[in-house]
């Protein structure tokens, strides 16, 4: 061996910001937020742990860049919609983010560490905004209003993705809305008789038609 020639390395492996992304979100969904470390996301994306840092600082700067991954996912176009009433624009949006959450359970976490500085986290501001200004609020009022929407829509996604375990399928939403049932059916009525006379409505908590009820009732006290 010619003692002078530089050592061979083997080929470099290189990802871009997307790719570590993806992987990041990868590893949420099969194992929760606390999943996600530095060796971990190094490790699948095929990087040491020092070159990772070219793409993100810090953890906290992936879990940021998760939350505008996943608003992303989210159609906001409704939001903007004038020829429909402002508070099916915000219905829409509302629904369409919680079917994305609910795709990603393990990620809601990261939705609710805030704050939401993002690019696309101050679109979707924006355009919240656009739509109560358009409910004829003021744009301080349009604030708190859009505040309060989003603290309803991801605490309610929230309660629901806690029941769902991150890196197993979701099941259906008439399963979980029985196994919720099922659950009540094994309280005493003596003990518990407004719930039980209300088990049926409490046990569908985890699904669409709860979710509108409540932000339906909550719009129509906006404006």
């Amino acid at each position: 061996m010619d003692q002078g020639s530089p050592a061979r390395r083997g080929p470099k492996r290189s990802a871009d910001r997307g790719a570590v992304l993806a992987e990041a979100l990868a590893l949420v969904d099969a194992g929760g937020l606390p999943a996600l470390t530095m060796r971990a996301l190094a490790s699948r994306v095929g990087l040491t742990p020092g070159a990772l840092y070219t793409y993100f600082p810090d953890r906290a700067a992936i879990v940021a860049a998760l939350v505008d991954h996943l608003l992303a996912e989210a159609d906001t176009a409704p939001l903007l919609d004038g020829a429909l009433p402002w508070q099916e624009r915000l219905t829409r949006f509302a629904l369409g983010l919680r079917e994305v959450l609910l795709r990603h359970p393990g990620a809601v976490p990261a939705m609710l560490a805030g704050p939401f500085t993002g690019p696309v986290a101050l679109t979707v501001g924006e355009r919240m905004l656009h739509a109560l200004g358009d409910a004829g609020l003021k744009p301080g009022d349009a604030a708190r209003a859009s505040y309060t929407v989003m603290v309803y829509v991801l605490g309610a996604i929230a309660l629901e993705a806690a029941e769902i375990t991150p890196g197993a399928p979701a099941a259906p939403e008439a399963d979980r809305v029985a196994e919720r049932r099922a659950a009540f059916g094994h309280l005493d009525p003596a003990a518990y008789p407004l719930t039980h006379a209300a088990a049926d409505t409490m046990a569908a908590y985890v699904s669409t038609g709860q979710f509108r009820w409540g932000l339906e009732r909550l719009l129509t006290g906006l404006a």
